[in-house]
């Protein structure tokens, strides 16, 4: 495993490759409707399809949004504005000739009808979802291969799918590498009160443990209200390191610098525990893909404000991984 903790470095070693692809580069898109019918109603979704499709079968990455009420362009209601990252990023791969599907997730958005109710949801479903997509993928012939990408939780989620449908590889953008119930403990144990991070702990705790309460505290009912305890306990049994150790599939590390959601060590420990995986760091990276560097106004402006571009570099290397470039193009010199 080797980090590439310069973006710039990763930016000059992609050169040469890169150089040869923009020559290919189709310079244009067109946006389909997707669907995929599942028994309980249809998840909607966006493909972009590259130009060069229509000269040949051209790779295809499935976008797996993150947790919550995330939609396809990455955005979600319970924010004040949009960041639409996985939009961006989703037209950026069809310009460099890669096409994407994009989806709302089941009770979200376009899919909002296909939902169950909240206390049946588990984290299953989701990754169910996303392999139906993979094998829907698989029998269109305008695609050569299919990489499942994820973004944050959708990154466990599509290292689950990509196993289970027999992806051609997978993509971990800022994914952890710790079960979920420890990761939500770091990111409390700084925001809440020592009495009241101890009352979630013990929550934490009996979640884990796959029992559910009954009365958590009421300044923690949004987090813990009792209908979304059973979807917790399925997605705290999983273990993302355990996980991606099992994947024989090409596998590519992304992760930002700038990310003040997802630590840079979550994508070092993740590479550990699959040494073949290729792990690349883009410093100025935040977790929606954008290039803020440590400013710490554009990093919260970039979550409600679509004009923040994404990461080219993100760009970059999800192309040259897509169309199966590396592993030259992705190989790190000694001294970096």
């Amino acid at each position: 495993m080797r980090i590439l903790k310069n973006w710039l470095c990763a930016a000059i070693l992609l050169g040469a490759a890169l150089a040869a692809q923009a020559a290919e580069a189709p310079g244009g898109w067109t946006a389909e409707d997707a669907a995929l019918v599942t028994p309980t109603g249809t998840l909607h979704g966006t493909a972009l399809i590259p130009a060069a499709a229509g000269k040949g079968a051209v790779p295809v990455v499935l976008l797996h949004a993150g947790s919550g009420p995330t939609d396809r362009d990455g955005n979600s209601k319970g924010m004040p504005g949009t960041n639409d990252s996985l939009r961006l990023l989703a037209e950026a791969l069809a310009s460099r000739g890669v096409a994407t599907v994009r989806f709302d997730k089941r009770g979200i958005a376009a899919s909002t009808a296909a939902g169950a109710a909240e206390e049946k949801m588990r984290f299953e479903h989701y990754v169910g979802d996303a392999a139906d997509w993979v094998r829907q993928l698989r029998k269109d012939a305008r695609f050569s291969r299919v990489i499942v990408a994820g973004h944050s939780e959708g990154a466990l989620i599509g290292m689950l799918a990509a196993r289970q449908a027999g992806a051609d590889a997978y993509v971990s953008i800022a994914g952890i590498a710790a079960p979920a119930d420890k990761t939500l403990s770091a990111q409390l144990k700084p925001a809440l009160p020592p009495a009241l991070f101890a009352e979630s702990e013990a929550v934490l705790a009996s979640l884990k443990a796959g029992k559910r309460v009954d009365n958590p505290p009421p300044s923690l009912a949004a987090l813990y209200r009792p209908s979304v305890q059973p979807y917790l306990i399925s997605w705290f049994a999983v273990d993302p390191a355990k996980e991606i150790a099992t994947l024989t599939m090409p596998v590519l590390i992304l992760q930002g610098g700038a990310d003040i959601q997802v630590p840079v060590g979550e994508a070092a420990a993740l590479g550990a525990a699959n040494p073949a995986a290729k792990v690349i760091v883009i410093a100025p990276m935040n977790h929606v893909l954008k290039m803020v560097g440590k400013d710490a106004q554009a990093q919260k402006a970039s979550y409600v404000q679509p004009d923040f571009p994404v990461s080219p570099e993100l760009v970059d290397v999800m192309a040259a991984f897509a169309t199966a470039r590396p592993p030259a193009a992705l190989q790190m010199p000694a001294g970096h």
